[in-house]
């Protein structure tokens, strides 16, 4: 993957989430800028996903632990564990936010 395709890529992963926060039943929020996403739950913690571009990664921190997700075929996987990005941040969303976040891949 070129550098050009991963930041396409990567920044489409992001704006995918921010346009749904903004239909969001849930109390969220969010800041982003140059590769950044906060998500800010209602408690003022946080979701950082954030472009590591010279890796080819996006790196994702909750206020349980942080995990790195790299391209495989169509789908972000975590280096570590495995999971899927979508179903990662289904997971993570809900556990920080104490009720059910799903995300939608577009």
């Amino acid at each position: 993957m070129t550098d050009s395709e991963y930041h396409e890529l990567a920044e489409a992963l992001m704006f995918t989430i921010e346009e749904q926060i903004d239909d969001c039943d849930a109390d969220l929020d969010y800041e982003s800028a140059a590769g950044i996403l906060e998500i800010i739950f209602a408690d003022k913690s946080k979701i950082v996903i954030n472009k590591q571009a010279p890796l080819q990664q996006v790196w994702v921190a909750t206020k349980f632990n942080g995990h790195h997700f790299e391209l495989h075929g169509d789908k972000w996987i975590d280096n570590r564990s495995g999971a899927e990005f979508w179903q990662f941040m289904c997971d993570a969303a809900t556990r920080q936010a104490g009720s059910t976040i799903v995300w939608q891949h577009s």
